[in-house]
């Protein structure tokens, strides 16, 4: 926001003009005094003080606007809370309204999309680097929960059989999911392969777990919570967990894109 000139009989009362004029309080103003002015002799040859004000950058408050901007252009009924810690660099938005499946989208790919460039926003006006988590409906936490689940299915599926599997293509947040669930089984491993956006998971026994001999009963650890094998039909996108330094002109455009399209056929089927 630029600079605006306020003139006032005194420096107070140009900074009581500036607070009604952006409708904040003066310790929200960043402001530069010009003139202090002078009263003169006997009221003559008084000069006005005069300031230039600016609201102070909020982050909270500015990415709040951006993103009505963008709910507003959706003609979506959004309503958003967040949570901005700034010692820790994290940023937690929560949204809440009638047609969150439309901000979901497939496979969350369009929440994704939106969560990279409401993160772009955010450190392109901040010094340090600030991670982003874009949520509703508590869509993430069920994620989660679902490729938890996936991990101990196949894991199961790899002891059974003991052949390796390899899961369909993931981003990096989802990736660590797997990894994290399984890396203190005792009798698999996992590895990430292939190149970004085709990357996967796969899953296969540890050396030394691949003889003959008496097979042991897996069942009783590792088929509670089974659930089936989710398959993406294309690959995802990593837009909530990056490297701040694979921000750049393309992989925006390619966000917004993907955020568009996926809109587009939400709507078409609903």
């Amino acid at each position: 926001m630029e600079f605006k000139e306020f003139r006032a009989k005194s420096v107070e009362d140009a900074l009581t003009a500036a607070a009604l004029e952006f409708s904040v309080a003066s310790d929200e103003l960043e402001t530069e005094i010009v003139d202090r002015g002078s009263t003169g002799f006997l009221g003559l040859g008084s000069k006005p003080a005069i300031i230039k004000a600016r609201v102070k950058n909020d982050i909270t408050r500015d990415t709040k606007e951006y993103l009505e901007k963008i709910f507003a252009a959706m003609e979506t009924e959004v309503s958003i809370e967040i949570q901005y810690d700034k010692e820790g660099d994290t940023m937690d938005i929560d949204l809440e309204g009638p047609e969150m499946g439309i901000l979901i989208g497939k496979r969350g790919q369009t929440l994704d999309s939106l969560q990279y460039l409401v993160s772009l926003f955010v450190n392109k006006k901040s010094e340090s680097y600030i991670r982003v988590k874009l949520n509703t409906e508590n869509y993430r936490e069920r994620r989660k929960e679902t490729l938890e689940n996936l991990a101990k299915n196949i894991a199961f599926k790899v002891k059974r059989t003991r052949k390796s599997f390899t899961l369909e293509p993931m981003n990096p947040y989802e990736r660590r999911i797997i990894h994290s669930t399984l890396q203190n089984d005792k009798f698999v491993a996992t590895k990430s392969e292939g190149e970004e956006p085709y990357r996967k998971v796969v899953v296969f026994l540890k050396k030394g777990n691949k003889s003959g001999g008496r097979k042991k009963d897996y069942n009783k650890d590792y088929t509670k919570n089974v659930v089936k094998e989710e398959k993406p039909k294309k690959p995802a996108y990593d837009y909530g967990d990056y490297d701040i330094s694979e921000i750049n002109a393309e992989t925006a455009i390619d966000a917004a894109a993907n955020l568009q399209n996926a809109i587009a056929e939400e709507k078409a089927e609903a």
